[in-house]
């Protein structure tokens, strides 16, 4: 059995170099899932044919429906971890996964099982083309088997995060998606004596790489002695804790519904466009594939920030949050602005590459992406707003502000100015809307009582013992996330790891929660 694992801080050290490491993995996970959602349609809508590509869309919308519902509770688990993390309280970290681990289960194989029985009700309620019913039906049933998988790869990897590591996500993530990459034309049309199964081969390929890399990931955890790894004789922390149950359900809910708030807005704001006939709807579809990677970054710098801040925010280290903040704004403008500059240089050249070059769609598309690119870098500083407030437990603020900026700002601007305006009532609602949020967001920042949020009760810790450590050298600005070896061996377990844990971070002072 493997005796030692490694523990990553994010209480220590320079705060620039430490955000970028963190969050480059988290952005090219984000890119990797893209690009294999791409890909997967490549192959299914030029060798499949329209009805396949069309089963496999309406599948995939209820997909992004599913697993929204549970990015909530994700990244309740993820800051919660990282509080505990932060604090050097690891029976705490573990008393968070237990609970999390049995409710991820339980909520996945229930999901999964009505699903797979309602299947044919589901997409006769989306009003799914008749030619693709029978096809959807098929691939939708074998992406529920694969729904409890694709639950918990992501508490994992959501779980790794919130304990300082980004990177083990990253590369699990680099071989799930290239399994199903290879697999899916191998099971889409059979090689040797394996036989070529359609469209249900592509879903069976996401299967069977959501499988295999779960069980890869969780292999190499407990392989390392990774200290969430829960061991035989720790098998009592899957006793649902019901506070931490209360704490995953509440603040998990609104972060949850944040999703919902935004692909609502979303479909909303594609009926609305549709009235301007099928060249500006093609003209705003290929716009939005390129803001898919546009807001990327700040997506990734925003989970990050809230990770770190979640740990900071339980080590008590309130002036590294502010540090923190900044910095991930810094980075936000930095790259953003970068991605938003290339395309405005590239503008034609980048729509170019989904719309002929001498249709009309891609001059509706280069105006729209004039009026609307610059305000991602608004909306980016919400976001990093918004990972740092959240990681204190504040998650009603940032669910109102989504409410105001797209609900009561962008929607009704877009709709009811478009008799004066035009489609370009429903380009500048975004803007409109960007300014708003990021307002909103740094007003609450500033004057809001985020910093006397909690994700759990408050309770005195019990006094720790006297442990005499090696001073802390001083911070260059040059080192990596901290990490220190810790025994998962012996009697005395949990003291030997919060030692080695409060050396890594000496002189850190105790979990607090201002008031």
């Amino acid at each position: 059995m493997p005796t030692r694992h490694k523990a990553q801080l994010l209480t220590t050290g320079p705060i620039g170099r430490t955000l970028l490491l963190f969050s480059l993995p988290v952005l090219g996970s984000n890119i990797l899932q893209s690009l294999n959602a791409s890909i997967n349609s490549v192959w299914v809508g030029h060798f499949l044919g329209e009805a396949a590509l069309t089963a496999t869309s309406n599948a995939n919308i209820i997909l992004f429906f599913l697993l929204g519902v549970v990015f909530g509770i994700s990244m309740a688990n993820t800051i919660m971890i990282g509080q505990a993390v932060g604090a050097r309280d690891l029976d705490e970290a573990r008393r968070v996964v237990g609970t999390s681990t049995g409710f991820f289960v339980g909520l996945s194989v229930l999901a999964s099982a009505l699903g797979y029985i309602f299947t044919p009700a589901i997409l006769a309620a989306m009003d799914t083309p008749a030619d693709a019913r029978p096809l959807a039906e098929s691939y939708l049933r074998i992406i529920f088997l694969a729904l409890p998988f694709m639950y918990f790869y992501n508490f994992v990897m959501m779980t790794l995060r919130g304990a300082g590591d980004s990177r083990t996500p990253f590369y699990f993530m680099l071989l799930s998606v290239g399994l199903d990459v290879a697999l899916n034309p191998l099971l889409i049309f059979g090689i040797g004596p394996l036989p070529g199964l359609g469209i249900a081969g592509s879903a069976l390929a996401t299967l069977i790489a959501q499988l295999v890399s779960l069980a890869a990931m969780l292999a190499v955890l407990y392989r390392r002695g990774h200290f969430l790894a829960l061991r035989r004789h720790q098998l009592g922390y899957l006793r649902p804790d019901f506070a931490i149950l209360r704490a995953l359900v509440a603040k998990g809910l609104p972060m949850g519904l944040q999703m919902v708030v935004i692909s609502s807005s979303a479909i909303v704001m594609m009926s609305l466009v549709n009235r301007y006939g099928s060249q500006t709807t093609a003209a705003y579809g290929v716009a939005s594939q390129l803001w898919t990677y546009v807001q990327m970054p700040a997506l990734a710098v925003g989970a990050s920030v809230s990770s770190m801040v979640a740990q900071n925010v339980g080590a008590g280290l309130w002036e590294r949050v502010a540090r923190i903040t900044r910095v991930g704004l810094l980075f936000n403008l930095l790259m953003t602005g970068a991605l938003v500059g290339l395309i405005y240089l590239f503008n034609r050249h980048s729509l170019g590459l989904f719309l002929p070059d001498d249709g009309t769609a891609i001059g509706i598309a280069q105006h729209i992406n004039a009026i609307v690119l610059w305000s991602f870098i608004l909306f980016g500083f919400t976001i990093v707003l918004f990972g740092t407030v959240r990681a204190t437990g504040a998650v009603m603020a940032p669910l109102v502000i989504l409410f105001v900026s797209m609900w009561v700002v962008r929607l009704p601007f877009a709709s009811l100015l478009a008799s004066d305006y035009g489609a370009d009532a429903v380009w500048w609602s975004f803007p409109l809307g960007s300014v708003v949020s990021v307002t909103l967001a740094v007003a609450y920042y500033r004057f809001g009582n985020w910093r006397a949020s909690h994700i759990l009760p408050v309770t005195p810790a019990a006094p720790a013992p006297r442990q005499e450590f090696a001073p802390q050298a001083p911070d260059t600005s040059m080192g990596t996330p901290c990490e220190e070896a810790l025994s998962t061996a012996g009697a005395g377990e949990d003291a030997d790891e919060v030692a080695a844990l409060a050396q890594a971070a000496a002189g850190a002072p105790a979990r607090q929660h201002p008031r």
